[in-house]
């Protein structure tokens, strides 16, 4: 706790929070807009490429900058924002972690012959005519099961991309249509610590959160599964000829097997035993490299001048298998490890910026003005949906998009009268889904590297995520399904 009156600090579900009376709603603003400005300038005039390749982790820097030249004027110490700073990389240690383990585990699966065996078999199962609204339904199978759309990116998401890509699905599409399913899953999912989080915020029970989303999140997926039954049925693929090509030349590579799928069936189940998401992609890594030298020694003896530092490398850096067609080529490439450095800087980068626009106290700035202007019941809707939004924006965090505005709100929901479910809905339905639309968000910069689809590509696909918003909006709106708090 700080020794300046005006600044206080609480604690909700491991997030610090400070307010800071002393900072006013203008000066909280400053660095959003420099930071707004500069990525405005990268994206439109520069080709995202201002500062290079790094462009964007560095304008999160400048931001963090500008956030701190705020603080130092109204009087906040180097060291709570040192604190908080802190406090954000710790957040992102495991999903650092994580997205390394990922990267390996890409490098492994492919060597292995486990990707390409997924997409030698989905071709043969998954039509151009049902791709997308069946890679919808499978990633929320999986999402709900495993509680966590992170998992299911790394696991069934990057062979729903292969696979969509090889038919000549638009990778954005894909892309979009499994985050859809994967975060539709995540929110209905116990399992989930954003579907916990959210009613510990606003005061509900689990059970009672999850029955009460399901009012504006069931509509919300049946217009997603519909739009993209559409788009799949009247999108132009590569057709039937070209996908015989395409399993020919995969036959003809890899060693392509049914016990190849023993390395994911493996890991999802691990995952459904509730072992550490740590833990499970490890096994998955080791299991795909061992499998590598039983099922694909001559893929590699062409990698390296040994079978084992082509598995190394595989782990670790650029892999490329080369075969006689360039769309399986760009498909069948790794980074390994070192292909999730840009991701993994990105959110440092982001979490430094987020520490230290809540360490002088502009996070919490911003949500109370919002909370000021919330005069009737929509407009504490529609308050609580641009505050969620807006922390994803400025704080990268879907955490603290959900914690911020669920403790700033809370009272303003019981003072109108509404039941606590109704704030845990929309901050699920606007803080969870809208992460992963944000470029330099942890989900973001998470989802387009695992997946290998930047976030522009798949943002208009990503249908269920954008239309969550709008339709929790509606039914504020139209006061449909606004349970009233039952009096004591």
């Amino acid at each position: 706790m700080q020794d300046d009156k005006n600044i206080s600090e609480f604690e909700a579900q491991g997030q610090h929070i400070i307010e800071n009376k002393a900072l006013n709603f203008t000066a909280a603003l400053i660095p959003v807009l420099v930071l707004m400005s500069f990525l405005a300038y990268n994206i439109f005039f520069a080709n995202g490429e201002m500062f290079g390749a790094y462009s964007n982790q560095i304008i999160l820097l400048i931001g963090a900058a500008t956030a701190a030249v705020v603080g130092f004027l109204n009087k906040v110490s180097y060291q709570l924002m040192l604190q908080e700073i802190w406090e954000n990389l710790k957040s992102v240690f495991v999903p650092i972690m994580i997205l390394f383990l990922v990267g390996a585990l890409a490098g492994t699966w492919l060597i292995s012959g486990v990707i390409p065996a997924m997409v030698y078999y989905g071709l043969q199962v998954l039509s151009p005519q049902i791709f997308l609204p069946a890679s919808v339904v499978i990633a929320a199978v999986i999402s709900i099961a495993t509680g966590s759309s992170w998992t299911t990116s790394a696991t069934v998401g990057i062979a729903l991309v292969g696979i969509g890509t090889a038919l000549g699905l638009h990778p954005g599409m894909i892309a979009g249509a499994v985050i859809s399913g994967a975060y539709f899953g995540d929110k209905m999912s116990p399992l989930s610590d954003t579907t916990n989080l959210a009613p510990a915020m606003a005061g509900t029970d689990l059970f009672t959160h999850i029955r009460y989303m399901a009012i504006t999140t069931v509509p919300t997926i049946v217009i997603t599964l519909i739009v993209f039954g559409i788009l799949s049925a009247t999108t132009e693929t590569s057709g039937n000829a070209d996908v015989s090509d395409l399993l020919q030349t995969i036959k003809t590579t890899f060693n392509i097997t049914p016990w190849l799928f023993a390395v994911p069936v493996v890991v999802v189940g691990l995952i459904l035993l509730k072992t550490k998401p740590l833990a499970a992609l490890l096994a998955g890594v080791l299991l795909a490299a061992i499998f590598a030298f039983v099922f694909q020694p001559e893929i590699l003896n062409g990698l390296g001048d040994s079978k084992l530092n082509a598995v190394i490398t595989s782990i670790l850096t650029d892999t490329q298998i080369s075969t006689d067609n360039e769309k399986l080529n760009e498909l069948f490439a790794s980074g390994g490890m070192k292909g999730m450095l840009w991701t993994i800087f990105l959110i440092i980068c982001a979490m430094i910026f987020g520490g230290v626009m809540d360490g002088i106290g502009a996070l919490a700035r911003i949500t109370q003005a919002l909370l000021a202007v919330a005069s009737s019941v929509f407009g504490l809707f529609a308050s609580t949906v641009i505050s969620c939004l807006g922390l994803n924006i400025i704080a990268s965090d879907q955490y603290l998009a959900i914690v911020i505005p669920g403790k700033m709100f809370k009272q303003a929901y019981a003072d109108k009268q509404l039941a606590p479910e109704n704030l845990s809905r929309t901050l699920e339905d606007s803080g969870t889904v809208t992460s992963v639309l944000i470029p330099w968000n942890t989900c973001g910069a998470y989802q387009s590297g695992v997946l290998g689809v930047g976030v522009g590509e798949y943002f208009i696909y990503a249908i269920f995520n954008w239309l969550s918003p709008f339709t929790t909006l509606l039914f504020a709106a139209l006061n449909l399904k606004i349970k009233q708090r039952i009096p004591f």
